[in-house]
C-alpha cells in the first residue's frame, strides 16, 4: 500500500510518499481502508519533533481517519499515528461507526477536532449557559466547530480570527462578536466586544495571544490551553493567576482515550448535532495522499477555512 513516511524531522518536504507492506490483522483493531485522513496541527508538531508524545522514525503521521472495513462498515476514529496511508489500524475503543446520513467529509471533522472542541468547552473549561467565551482560530477546523458548540450551549461567543473572511464565517456560524486576532491591543478589543471581562478564554497559539486572552479573563474565570500553534510556549504570569483567582486547564485529547464513556457519548452528540443541522462542518480542502506536504504548507499558512484532509484513494 501507499503511505506517507517521515525518515527525518523537518519541513513539509520530509513527508514522502512510499510503498509499504499491507497491514496484518491486530487484536482489538479494525483494519480500515481509508477514504479521508484528517490533517491537524498535531501532525505539524509530529513533523517538527515538538509533539507531546515521543515519535520514533521512520514514522507515518495522521491521528484521525475515516474509511471502511473489509466487510463494508464505515468508521471514523483516532489512531496513534499511521493515518496518512491507504490502510490503518483503528482500535475498537476509539472507533465509531458512521451513520448513513453523515457524509465522509462531515465525519472526518468530528473524530479529533470535533471531540476536542466538545471536551475543551464542556469538560476542561466547563462552559455554562450565559457565560462569555473567547474562541481562537474561529475560522479553522476546531474553532469553527467550537463557535457553534458554545453557542448551542447557551454561551456568548467572542470569535478571534486573522482575516475578514474568517471573521465573516465565524459570524455566520453564530458568534456574537468577532475580533481581529492580529490586533495590536487584542485584550482591549476582546473587552470591548464582550462588554467587559469574559468568564472563559480558550487558547491554542502559545504565543503573544496567550497573555492577551488571559488578561481579558474575569476574576474566578477559566483559561483552557490546548496548543502552541505559533511554535512558542509562553509562561503564564503566576501573579495575575493568583490576583484574579483564574483556573487554568491544559487539554490533550489522548488523555480521554481510556475513558469508556466520555468519547462515545460526545461523538453521539456530535453526530446528532450534524444530523439536526445545529453543527455545520466546513471543508477547507481535500488533497490527494501524495500532496500531504502541500496540505501541511496550507495549514501553516493559515489561508484556508475549516477542515483539511487527505484522500488516500487518489
Amino acid at each position: 500500500m501507499r503511505a506517507i513516511v517521515m525518515k527525518e524531522f523537518g519541513g513539509p518536504e520530509v513527508l514522502q510518499l512510499t510503498e509499504v507492506p499491507d497491514l496484518e490483522r491486530r487484536a482489538g483493531h479494525h483494519i480500515l481502508n481509508i477514504h479521508r485522513s484528517g490533517v491537524n496541527y498535531a501532525d505539524v508538531h509530529v513533523r517538527g519533533n515538538t509533539y507531546l508524545a515521543p515519535v520514533e522514525l521512520p514514522y507515518t503521521p495522521g491521528n484521525e481517519v475515516l474509511g471502511t472495513t473489509p466487510d463494508g462498515r464505515r468508521f471514523v476514529g483516532l489512531t496513534p499515528g499511521g493515518g496518512y496511508a491507504e490502510q490503518a489500524h483503528l482500535h475498537r475503543r476509539v472507533a465509531w461507526e458512521v451513520p448513513d446520513d453523515i457524509t465522509d467529509d462531515q465525519a472526518v471533522c468530528l473524530a479529533l477536532q470535533g471531540q476536542s472542541a466538545w471536551h475543551i468547552l464542556f469538560t476542561a473549561a466547563a462552559v455554562q449557559p450565559g457565560e462569555c467565551v473567547v474562541i481562537p482560530a474561529a475560522g479553522g477546523g476546531l474553532g469553527s466547530l467550537a463557535v457553534q458548540l458554545a453557542k448551542n450551549g447557551g454561551a456568548k461567543v467572542i470569535a478571534l480570527a486573522s482575516t475578514p473572511e474568517k471573521r465573516r464565517l465565524a459570524a455566520d456560524l453564530g458568534a456574537d462578536a468577532t475580533v481581529d486576532s492580529t490586533a495590536e491591543d487584542l485584550t482591549g478589543e476582546i473587552l470591548e466586544a464582550a462588554d467587559g471581562p469574559v468568564q472563559v478564554g480558550l487558547e491554542m497559539t502559545g504565543g503573544p495571544q496567550l497573555p492577551a486572552v488571559l488578561a481579558a479573563v474575569a476574576p474566578r474565570g477559566r483559561l483552557a490551553v490546548y496548543g502552541f500553534a505559533s511554535g512558542e510556549q509562553k509562561d503564564l504570569p503566576l501573579h495575575l493567576l493568583m490576583e484574579k483567582s483564574i483556573t487554568v486547564s491544559g487539554f490533550w485529547l489522548p488523555n480521554l482515550y481510556a475513558d469508556r464513556t466520555a468519547l462515545p457519548a460526545s461523538m453521539e452528540k456530535l453526530f446528532s448535532a450534524v444530523r439536526a443541522g445545529r453543527l455545520r462542518t466546513i471543508t477547507g480542502g481535500v488533497f490527494p495522499l501524495a500532496e500531504a506536504a502541500t496540505a501541511h504548507s496550507t495549514l501553516a499558512a493559515r489561508t484556508h477555512t475549516g477542515k483539511l484532509s487527505l484522500d488516500p484513494t487518489k
